[in-house]
């Protein structure tokens, strides 16, 4: 597992980040750690495939997924996870990787993502514990999201 993967998903979500929330998010303690699912948050899992083998999963606070949607959505107060606020956290993931894969094959690494997969619970997400290097992104009044990349 090598660190200069997860650089790309980092970029790339401040950026997004900034662009669809209007929030500069800073950077976290880069590290391994184990992926466990655990209750009450929210996990967008994009799988990679080509030069790169694997998968990013980005997790979040329920909490902070209602106020990251609030935010994507001009400030107006989200207080469910419904059908539309699924959709645009997974469709947050979705951006984060697909620019991330830009900035790869940018670098000379052809890879291709999968379409979003959205977990909302550990038991329903049938995933098992993986090492993973994982960064956490700040968002000031919203709380951190949790980059984490698992390559073969």
């Amino acid at each position: 597992m090598k660190a200069e993967y997860i650089n790309p998903f980092l970029e790339s979500a401040r950026i997004v980040i900034e662009q669809v929330a209007n929030i500069r998010p800073s950077t976290g303690q880069l590290g391994i750690k184990d992926v466990k699912f655990v209750e009450k948050y929210i996990w967008i899992q994009i799988g990679m495939t080509g030069q790169m083998q694997g998968d990013v999963v980005f997790g979040l606070h329920e909490d902070v997924a209602l106020k990251m949607v609030s935010a994507m959505m001009g400030g107006f107060t989200i207080t469910e996870m419904d059908d539309m606020s699924k959709s645009a956290i997974s469709e947050l993931g979705n951006m984060i990787s697909g620019n991330a894969s830009t900035m790869l094959f940018n670098q000379g690494v052809k890879v291709d993502i999968t379409p979003p997969k959205l977990l909302h619970s550990a038991n329903s997400a049938g995933f098992l514990p993986k090492k993973a290097l994982t960064i956490p992104l700040i968002m000031d009044g919203i709380g951190e999201l949790d980059i984490q990349v698992l390559m073969m």
